[in-house]
């Protein structure tokens, strides 16, 4: 495992981190009337806490892509999973809220879960897979179930629709990550003419849009709890996912590794939704009254 791929990894989950946090404090004052809008980006852009949020997130994923670039998916997205610990980590600043046995325990399980997992699978690259059929069956049936997750969610706002969102976003950047691995692959063997002339970068910064306008109107109708926790235990599942599908990553397979991986992504997961899920995660202001607004729509 390189030195650098985890040091640019672990930077990338603290902006993303610091970024998701300063941007659901903007948007939850964001109009109702711009859920899932295009508008609500724009809105989003005349209020500095906004743009900060942004500029780190974006900061987070040009130092997740050059980390992409130089290790395999299947190592950097646990690692981006460590998001987390850094939104609580600005969260708990704020609020002078203590960590306590659960936000203990939700440290100790993600940042072990990550730790299990590396270690067992020793993720390593291989040869990608040429088979087309492969590639469009698996991308597709993601960003399929994410455009099913979408439809419920704008059904259920008041209620599931935020979490509903965020897995959505979740598959949508664990697919962006993918491709922007192969992209990375495409400027390294070609340079920019040959990563210009194929759809790969051009359809991750559709999905970068398109998870941003997810993520955000899950940020603009609950507290940060009900969905950072999906997103961040979502997106490096699809990743991973997509790293052994299509991009020809390799996990170690005997029966004793496979289940300290499944051990370890399952800690992962669990220990993502008793952070998300701590005291010290913002709660949002004025909830009560967004609800009722759009209780009356």
């Amino acid at each position: 495992m390189s030195v650098l791929v985890l040091v640019l990894a672990v930077s990338a989950a603290c902006c993303l981190g610091f970024g998701f946090v300063l941007q659901q404090d903007a948007a939850q004052r964001a109009p109702l009337g711009d859920f899932l809008s295009p508008r609500l980006l724009l809105d989003l852009l005349r209020v500095p806490r906004w743009l900060c949020g942004t500029a780190l997130m974006v900061a987070g994923m040009v130092l997740g892509a050059v980390a992409l670039g130089g290790g395999e998916i299947t190592l950097v997205e646990p690692l981006l999973a460590t998001n987390l610990l850094f939104a609580l980590a600005l969260s708990r600043v704020r609020t002078r809220q203590p960590l306590g046995r659960q936000g203990w325990a939700g440290l100790a399980l993600l940042a072990g879960g990550v730790c299990a997992f590396i270690v067992a699978g020793e993720p390593r690259g291989g040869s990608a897979v040429t088979d087309p059929v492969r590639h469009w069956l698996l991308i597709g049936a993601m960003l399929g179930l994410a455009l099913l997750l979408t439809a419920c969610a704008g059904r259920l706002r008041l209620t599931w629709g935020p979490t509903l969102l965020a897995l959505a976003a979740g598959l949508v950047y664990g697919v962006q990550d993918a491709l922007t691995r192969v992209s990375g692959r495409r400027l390294f063997a070609g340079g920019p003419a040959e990563l210009l002339t194929g759809w790969q970068p051009y359809a991750v910064v559709v999905l970068g849009v398109t998870g941003l306008i997810l993520v955000q109107s899950a940020f603009e109708t609950a507290p940060l709890r009900r969905s950072l926790p999906a997103l961040t235990a979502t997106q490096p599942l699809a990743g991973i996912a997509c790293g052994v599908g299509f991009l020809g990553d390799r996990l170690r397979t005997d029966a004793g590794a496979l289940a300290w991986e499944a051990g370890g992504l399952a800690a992962v997961v669990t220990g993502v939704l008793l952070l998300g899920l701590h005291p010290a995660m913002p709660q949002g202001t004025g909830e009560s009254g967004r609800v009722r607004a759009l209780q009356r729509r």
